[in-house]
């Protein structure tokens, strides 16, 4: 089901009708437009698990599938601005471009942003329009900082005679772009299946923070950046995503709470803290919310 109920500012909450009909606060956080069209973004039902719900854990999209539960407008106008960018794309579509699409198989369905000509004379290329933090596209790209000395140390304090360092930028890590891999590889999938050739995939992704002096202190100093995804095995990205829906769809049937959401996908318990909508559903979510709260006291 989708989310019922809006989280005020108060922290209280609303069932979403309540408040379009009438703020309990008595003036509205957000333009009532705004927040209608946050409440519509929330209302996505389809009738078979689409590529972007089997990237999240099974057990997360089952309880947003079978509880009711709560979202900060303020959370989801990333989602709108993303929304946004698609809209305008879709009014510059030519002949030799589709765009917004769904397509699906036996398995899962998914609608990719645009295919053809893209970048360049060639016209089997597959785009994905991303709005992401610095953060992710720092990683995204491979670049990370660790610390160097600088060949001094300190002449005075605590640290005398210790090493001094600083933080340096490198731009030859790991890039990681797992989910937007998986994501564009189905899709690619998906429209091979209609016979149509994929030779490229790319992810292009708007930084939505890119003027701020955080964005330049992780060597984000463009506002988009054309990122290359490289393919994946059929085999094994097929297996992947049958495995994925078939435990969503066992769980739906019979009711029972999937198995704990991988690692990976709870972001390593950062999900559970402050980005899941359904943690307090989950007995792990619930015990690392009480822990962060234990430690922040």
């Amino acid at each position: 089901m989708p989310a019922t109920k809006f989280s005020c500012p108060d922290g209280k909450e609303i069932s979403i009708s309540g408040c379009l009909d009438g703020c309990r606060c008595g003036t509205r956080c957000m333009f009532l437009p705004t927040l209608r069209a946050v409440a519509q973004s929330s209302d996505r039902q389809l009738d078979e698990p689409s590529v972007t719900e089997l990237l999240n854990g099974t057990r997360e999209v089952f309880l947003k599938k079978t509880r009711e539960y709560a979202i900060n407008p303020e959370d989801a106008l990333y989602a709108l601005q993303g929304q946004g960018i698609h809209g305008i794309h879709e009014k510059h579509i030519d002949g030799d471009i589709l765009a917004e699409v769904r397509l699906k198989d036996g398995t899962t369905s998914g609608k990719f942003d645009l295919y053809g000509q893209l970048l360049d004379e060639d016209t089997g290329t597959l785009g994905d329009l991303k709005v992401t933090s610095s953060y992710k596209l720092m990683r995204a790209l491979g670049y990370y900082k660790k610390s160097v000395p600088t060949g001094e140390v300190y002449k005075t304090g605590a640290k005398k005679g210790q090493p001094k360092y600083r933080q340096e930028l490198f731009t030859d890590g790991v890039r990681y772009v797992m989910d937007w891999a998986l994501q564009l590889n189905y899709y690619r999938i998906l429209l091979e299946q209609q016979g149509f050739e994929v030779k490229r995939m790319f992810i292009q992704a708007i930084c939505r923070d890119g003027s701020l002096r955080i964005a330049a202190e992780r060597g984000i100093d463009r506002n988009v950046y054309i990122i290359p995804i490289n393919k994946i095995s059929d085999h094994w990205l097929i297996r992947y995503f049958k495995h994925k829906a078939k435990a969503l769809k066992e769980a739906m049937a019979t009711g029972e709470m999937p198995k704990l959401c991988s690692a990976r996908e709870r972001w390593h318990d950062k999900k559970c803290q402050s980005y899941c909508d359904v943690a307090d559903y989950c007995d792990h979510g619930q015990a690392v919310k009480q822990a962060m709260i234990k430690k922040a006291g």
